[in-house]
């Protein structure tokens, strides 16, 4: 069984040389998906325009019909389930650090409160909202094409405004927008982007707290405001998605999965995912067929 560790893999399932900083789909009907979860490496903005589609995001299974959108952070792990004849979808995939070139904030995309489940959001809109997307993703693809001297720069500046035009969709009624609040907002932000990157070394709370420069108990009240978890659950949630991954390679065996994880034993990690999941390791892998 082959496995999509990345998007760039995923992309290379549809013969798509996908080097580029960015993407655009051509909206075509897609009738072939890869059976393997796979995680994002790029932000990723998908609009159904016809039809559905069924897929799990992060263990949790959606159903997707048109004018429903995703908008999704890299570390997100998606598999496609099933869709009907006559689905249809455009998508645009874009690099961070493309997008963000010459910005001071690192965290401009975040602070749009794009990601209501953490790194992603699944969203119904109506159908005027769906097209004025669309359209802002078919000028975006026609911009692309054209090689010129501020070409990369107006390629950004859609891509901006597509997510500015997202976000206001999505945007809530609620004030967010003190100081005190946004100060929070930024250690939330900060604190979910260190465990990205450091869910294979460090799990404990204290750890990041100190990075954060902040106590224990303070990073607990900022970030149980802002998910409603605690981040303990929201270290164990990344793990798990780390496992997930790992475990849809059958090249790599259980045990070694425990030693990348930091785990002190093939079964004290066996209990983790049981935890989480009901199922040990074995048991998901065999599930979903997936055998060396």
């Amino acid at each position: 069984m082959i496995t999509y560790e990345n998007l760039h893999d995923t992309l290379s399932f549809y013969s798509i040389d996908c080097r580029q900083s960015y993407y655009i789909s051509s909206g075509n009907p897609i009738f072939d998906f890869p059976d393997a979860p796979f995680r994002m490496d790029y932000y990723a903005l998908c609009i159904c325009t016809a039809g559905e589609i069924s897929l799990e995001i992060d263990n949790e299974i959606y159903h997707v019909d048109a004018h429903s959108f995703l908008v999704a952070a890299p570390s997100t792990i998606v598999k496609f389930l099933k869709t009907s004849h006559d689905f249809k979808m455009k998508l645009l995939f874009f690099d961070k650090n493309f997008l963000i070139k010459n910005i001071s904030n690192p965290f401009i995309i975040e602070k749009m409160n794009l990601f209501s489940k953490g790194s992603y959001s699944i969203v119904k809109t109506n159908e005027k909202n769906s097209e004025l997307l669309q359209s802002l993703l078919d000028y975006l693809k026609k911009k692309s094409k054209k090689q010129g001297k501020f070409t990369e720069e107006i390629v950004r500046t859609i891509i901006f405004n597509l997510l500015l035009e997202t976000a206001d969709i999505m945007e809530k009624k609620t004030d967010l927008n003190s100081e005190k609040e946004d100060g929070k907002k930024d250690i939330f932000l900060k604190f979910t982007a260190m465990i990205r990157e450091n869910i294979r070394q460090h799990r404990t709370v204290q750890f990041y707290a100190d990075q954060l420069c902040v106590s224990s108990k303070y990073l607990i009240e900022v970030i149980k405001k802002a998910s409603g978890k605690t981040p303990h659950q929201v270290i164990d949630d990344t793990l798990l998605k780390e496992a997930y991954v790992m475990l849809g390679n059958p090249d790599i065996t259980i045990s070694e999965i425990a030693f990348e994880l930091q785990f002190n034993s093939a079964s004290a990690f066996g209990r983790f995912f049981k935890k989480h999941t009901s199922l040990s390791p074995s048991e998901y892998r065999n599930r979903e067929n997936i055998q060396s």
